[in-house]
């Protein structure tokens, strides 16, 4: 059983307003911290289906959440793939050929034991293979990423995942070294990283690489791609009254759920000079968290790595 620790793990639950007889997701285990409350909260005829992709994730469930286990059912899967798997199970209810729950969770951080453990490849404190691959069956890694995308795409992933203003440098630096010879480990590329960055730019925000490593880890998992498809088909899956509670952790992953949570608000569509709305566009889904919900100063004192979260919650309306 691995160490994680989860991120607003209360706020997340609460904003799913649990019935005891619901159905819930958690679109990723991880950690199983918020599964493990969802099912407390559960009783007998409710049930919790858990997705993860990651083989330490579902063995770390079965023994956090074995008081638990006869209303949990775990979902090797990419949460991309939500209606898809949903489909397949005889205990979630169709609707018009949809799948529909009470609530669905996702926490978009990466659990800790992945960041940390260094076969893994994450992280640029242990030099280990260039992988960065949260499912270990799928093909592309971070390896591949950096020795063979163009420097152009490499420059661009950095700039926008990464948010990293040195991207240029760096890129140039990774192509440079490539040419003699294969970067095959994250002490190298962590060093090639530092060597783009200017002298006076390492000295603050941390360690150098630190953006530069994330960026190439949502490159690997397509993170965003996964995040877009997975919230949308989270509106068409979820039964009026249900919420969608999401937290995230970096700007673009806010600004994608923000965006889409606004896209299915009503917004009505008459002349300004209407006496009285006439188009009935009620929209699919009702804010419930007006502004992103951010932890408590107890939380960030107990663990730094909550600093940047941000939770949102919306609630599907009656059609």
């Amino acid at each position: 059983m691995f160490h994680h620790i989860t991120v607003l793990r209360e706020e997340a639950v609460d904003g799913l307003a649990i019935k005891p007889d619901g159905i819930y997701v958690d679109c990723t285990l991880g950690g199983a911290g918020h599964s493990e409350l969802i099912a407390s909260r559960l009783g007998p005829g409710g049930r919790l289906i858990a997705f993860d992709q990651d083989d330490w994730a579902h063995e770390n469930a079965r023994v956090r959440l074995a008081p638990y286990l006869d209303r949990v059912t775990l979902v090797r899967s990419n949460f991309r793939y939500l209606q898809e798997q949903l489909m397949l199970l005889p205990e979630v209810p169709k609707t018009n050929g949809v799948p529909q729950v009470d609530g669905i969770l996702f926490d978009l951080g990466v659990s800790s034991p992945q960041l940390d453990e260094a076969e893994r490849g994450f992280s640029y404190n242990h030099d280990a293979p260039l992988d960065m691959r949260m499912d270990r069956e799928s093909e592309l890694t971070a390896h591949e990423v950096v020795n063979t995308w163009d420097e152009k795409e490499l420059a661009r992933i950095l700039f926008v995942y990464g948010e990293e203003k040195f991207s240029r440098q760096i890129a140039r630096a990774i192509v440079k070294k490539r040419a003699e010879g294969d970067i095959s480990t994250t002490g190298e590329l962590a060093e090639l990283v530092k060597s783009g960055i200017p002298a006076a730019a390492r000295r603050t925000g941390g360690h150098p690489a630190k953006r530069s490593f994330q960026a190439l880890r949502i490159a690997v998992n397509d993170e965003l791609g996964a995040e877009e498809e997975a919230l949308e088909q989270a509106v068409a899956c979820t039964a009026p009254g249900g919420r969608i509670s999401v937290i995230t952790f970096h700007s673009l992953e806010d600004r994608i759920c923000k965006q889409l949570f606004a896209g299915h608000l009503a917004r009505c569509t008459c002349p300004p000079d209407f006496p009285q709305c006439v188009c009935g566009n009620k929209g699919e889904l009702k804010l419930v968290t007006r502004k992103p919900v951010l932890p408590s100063e107890e939380e960030l004192e107990a663990n730094p790595r909550s600093r940047s979260a941000k939770l949102r919650v919306a609630e599907k309306l009656d059609a």
